[in-house]
């Protein structure tokens, strides 16, 4: 079976379940999206290593790409390989450097090693047809709700001076709570402009 190469498009609240997150896959040549559903955890996971922030202990996707690296184990790429009943499968392939295998892995959880690995994505047509969305080239042109929703909300943080929200960053960090640190760098690197 043919492979389609996908990039992360991005992560946002799901409206169709609470608390949970979509992340958004989207073909790398084309306008089809996979919209794959996630918990708050593996959201968080993903955006982490995506916006570089750097945790004050290793997570354990971190934990993980240490130890394979240590025993000189890369990974080659992830592919989504089934869905089934709304919910998409996928695996490792994993290299050695003598010795190729395939390892079952929750989707999320293989996204989340990927960019760590900054290795490719795939899945397969049957994939693509059976969960994927097509991409109008109207809504291409337009903003995704979400970031238009982000932009015109005021932040409880405008107040503050550049290195307040520095050593509030530093202590979001230290805290582990890295949905606050992704707000706060966000928000100086708007400031900065």
């Amino acid at each position: 079976m043919e492979k389609i190469q996908l990039e992360i498009m991005g992560i946002s609240f799901s409206q169709s379940q609470s608390g949970a997150y979509a992340l958004i896959l989207g073909e790398t040549n084309g306008n089809r999206r996979l919209p794959v559903i996630i918990g708050g955890n593996e959201a968080q996971a993903i955006a982490i290593e995506i916006e570089r922030i750097k945790p004050s202990r290793p997570l354990t996707h971190d934990l993980f790409k240490s130890t394979a690296e240590a025993f000189g184990i890369t990974l080659e790429e992830i592919i989504i390989n089934r869905f089934t009943e709304g919910v998409f499968y996928a695996k490792l392939v994993l290299f050695d450097g003598s010795i190729r295998k395939e390892i079952d892995s929750r989707t999320s959880d293989a996204v989340a090693l990927a960019v760590r690995f900054h290795c490719p994505m795939y899945t397969y047509e049957n994939i693509m047809v059976a969960a994927g969305v097509v991409l109008d080239e109207d809504d291409a042109l337009s903003p995704p709700p979400k970031k238009k929703v982000e932009e015109e909300k005021e932040s409880p943080y405008d107040s503050y001076s550049l290195k307040e929200l520095q050593e509030l960053l530093a202590n979001a960090i230290e805290n582990e709570d890295y949905e606050t640190a992704s707000t706060l760098r966000d928000l100086l690197k708007k400031r900065k402009l």
